[in-house]
């Protein structure tokens, strides 16, 4: 999943980059409200995490002009500001979420997971398509009551699949969500890690659990729960 961090804390922002990406989030991060802007019009998130003290323009501002330019991801305000009328302000604005700093990273990872589960229409941190079953709060794939031993790269590369069940994910999205910019971007690997998916999600080729639809990309074919 990739994530958007907006904080112009320098030390609290290198923090929550470290922190997100130990979780298995893909993150770009902005110092300022233009900057923060910017990333979020161009590039394809899961989740924004924005603070609203940012100079050159507040966080409030960001997440209006974002909201009305389109972008729908969900957005989780992290700020000191406690009081309610805040909280209902950025709400209003067009953010999901509420986090007061100081916070436990634990917390934010939880509440930025929900929040991507729960904008493709999961509510459980586990999530099925049987018989695939995925436990996203302890990153873990099961067919049946088996755990697949899969490698961290396959486990994000599942997880995005079965987020988007049903839907044709290309290879360019599922490279924008999955890889930092400046990755390198070999599509040549990708189908190698869908092959390998393909290996261990249906050793006996009974399933087929991922299509792929020739010139537009991947589908993930097993029906949600």
């Amino acid at each position: 999943m990739r994530a958007l961090v907006v904080e112009d804390d320098a030390a609290l922002r290198e923090q929550l980059v470290g922190g997100l990406s130990a979780a298995g989030f893909v993150v770009d991060s902005a110092g300022d409200g233009m900057e923060a802007e910017y990333y979020g019009l161009e590039f394809p998130y899961d989740v924004a995490v924005i603070d609203l003290g940012l100079p050159r323009r507040d966080g409030m501002a960001v997440i209006r002009r974002l909201r009305a330019r389109g972008s729908r991801y969900p957005i989780l305000i992290l700020t000191a500001r406690d009081n309610w009328q805040d909280k209902v302000a950025g709400l209003d604005a067009g953010a999901d979420d509420y986090l007061v700093k100081p916070f436990e990273m634990a917390e934010l990872i939880a509440r930025l997971r929900a929040l991507i589960r729960r904008t493709a229409g999961w509510a459980d941190s586990v999530i099925a398509c049987p018989p695939l079953r995925l436990d996203t709060r302890e990153r873990r794939a099961y067919i049946d009551d088996t755990e697949l031993d899969l490698t961290a790269y396959e486990y994000q590369v599942l997880e995005y699949l079965i987020l988007h069940a049903g839907e044709v994910v290309s290879k360019t999205e599922l490279t924008e969500h999955l890889y930092p910019d400046d990755a390198s971007r070999d599509s040549n690997v990708l189908e190698v890690f869908i092959r390998r998916l393909r290996q261990k999600l249906d050793p006996d080729e009974r399933l087929n659990p991922i299509e792929t639809l020739r010139g537009r990309g991947y589908r993930l074919a097993l029906r949600r729960a």
